[in-house]
């Protein structure tokens, strides 16, 4: 695994072999990264990473100059690894161990960017709670953005707020975002990559 650009661009990051992720590839992290570059400038954006895993979208935040980044997980090794790796960079990173719905259901907090990447296995119906929990608490800005990865059997392109997604391969990034940034989405409907 290796951080994209920024400052740390080229950097590698070797996650222990055990830890129960599936993270996200180096192809989808560039397609992602270059559609938030065009709606974003990165520095200082506060970002939340939901089901974090090893942590990898938030070190291509942090590297970009993102600041501060909460990563949640529910594996105590993926939390100590994020915690490990941000120390390692000077990330301005803190990683918390948290069933995401309970934490979405408790959590007080704004921010710019949200990140999902929940396990591909879980229901349609889970997928969907954490898009309504994240818009019914206020978590993200009025001009913010929640990106949520799934594969092609689920489908998010119904919930409301939903702006646009892009498929790269077995992965899909749908973009969600408040009603009024919706003009510039409107002819970037789905888009084979």
């Amino acid at each position: 695994m290796r951080i994209i650009s920024g400052k740390y661009k080229g950097r590698r990051i070797a996650p222990p072999k055990n830890l129960p992720v599936r993270p996200t590839t180096d192809m989808s992290k560039e397609a992602l990264f270059n559609v938030l570059n065009n709606h974003f400038n990165f520095s200082e954006l506060k970002i939340l990473e939901l089901f974090a895993g090893t942590g990898s979208i938030s070190y291509e935040f942090a590297s970009r100059g993102c600041s501060p980044i909460l990563c949640v997980d529910g594996d105590m090794g993926c939390v100590t690894f994020i915690k490990k790796t941000a120390k390692e960079f000077d990330f301005d990173i803190t990683a918390i161990k948290s069933d995401v719905f309970k934490f979405l259901e408790k959590h007080k907090g704004n921010y710019d960017i949200i990140f999902a990447d929940p396990p591909y296995g879980m229901s349609q119906k889970e997928f969907e709670t954490i898009i309504e929990l994240i818009f019914e608490r206020e978590l993200l800005d009025e001009e913010g953005m929640l990106v949520v990865e799934h594969s092609k059997y689920t489908k998010l392109d119904h919930m409301a707020n939903y702006s646009f997604q892009k498929n790269y391969g077995g992965s899909v990034f749908t973009f969600f975002e408040f009603e009024s940034n919706d003009e510039e989405s409107d002819d970037m409907e789905t888009e084979e990559e």
